[in-house]
């Protein structure tokens, strides 16, 4: 008899109920990046757990929103992917909010898979009335059949056991799809660039939109030392967004640098030489070869 289990599990959600800081509590590593922006996340980012004999692929899935241009579309797109065919759902939703369009719509998809879902309640470390908690739990059991409704803090770390003991006990019985130390399906490039432009969103917040993009010229550990260059490029939609990125006299690009560098080190694991350039690159959010050399398209 098979031994050893395996479950691929999504994760959904509006933007910005924490999903990315959910899969990096869950991993225990950071891979996906994370920011009080919404969006923030462009594709599906998979995640591998074992767990003794249970080996859990988490995908973690754009924010749904309704989509205002070709990468908007690519993002919904994955989040739909991304439900079919998965062995459980991880619908998380904020404890301070009651359901509206978004949830009724992802519970819809969910309801049309006939998936096993969980549905996880959010950001409790930021209400104090419980009472409000249970109505809330109330109204959500009747929308759908979830396996467990589990109330958490992704950001406290609050009841992460619950949600990992309920998918080790729906796993199903089938070999282990990845060898058992795999992190992550993400190329050091894709994290690498990630990491810098989390570091965009968290400095410049609403000075400079969601049209950046990074890309990784080169990654390469300089021969014979404990030395990892980095050369990459910041995409940006406008002449005036490039000023904001690069500051006076070059301060904010250096300050970008410095943050993203101190999150680099730590996760390659050795000291890293990072040079950052700025390029305009008008409107490439509306075209398709520019989103797929990106890598932010599932094609």
């Amino acid at each position: 008899m098979q031994k050893t289990k395996s479950s691929f599990v999504t994760i959904i959600g509006r933007p910005n109920v924490g999903k990315s800081t959910l899969l990096n509590a869950l991993l225990g590593e950071k891979i996906a990046i994370v920011s009080d922006r919404p969006q923030t996340t462009r594709t599906k980012i998979m995640g591998v757990l074992t767990l003794d004999e249970t080996q859990i692929v988490f995908t973690d899935t754009p924010g749904m929103h309704m989509p205002k241009n070709r990468l908007g579309q690519h993002m919904k797109r994955a989040i739909l992917d991304a439900i079919n065919e998965v062995d459980m759902i991880v619908l998380v939703v904020e404890a301070f909010r009651q359901p509206d369009e978004t949830e009724l719509s992802l519970i819809e998809s969910i309801k049309k898979q006939r998936a096993k879902a969980i549905l996880v309640i959010n950001k409790i470390d930021c209400i104090k009335d419980m009472k409000r908690l249970a109505a809330l739990i109330d109204e959500y059991r009747k929308l759908y059949d979830f396996e467990e409704i589990v109330p958490a803090s992704a950001q406290t770390m609050d009841n992460l056991d619950v949600i990992l003991d309920s998918i080790v006990k729906n796993a199903p019985y089938m070999p282990h799809f990845f060898p058992d130390d795999t992190l992550t399906d993400q190329p050091e490039k894709a994290i690498a660039a990630e990491l810098i432009r989390e570091k965009i969103l968290t400095l410049l917040r609403d000075e400079v939109p969601h049209g950046v993009a990074v890309s990784i010229d080169k990654m390469r550990q300089r021969e014979g030392k404990e030395l990892m260059d980095i050369h990459a490029t910041i995409f940006c939609e406008k002449k005036s967004h490039k000023g904001i990125l690069i500051g006076k006299s070059g301060s904010m690009l250096k300050k970008i640098g410095m943050l993203s560098r101190k999150d680099l080190e730590e996760f390659i694991g050795m000291p890293v030489n990072l040079q950052c350039w700025i390029k305009i690159c008008e409107d490439w959010r509306n075209k398709e070869g520019l989103i797929k050399e990106f890598g932010l398209s599932e094609e």
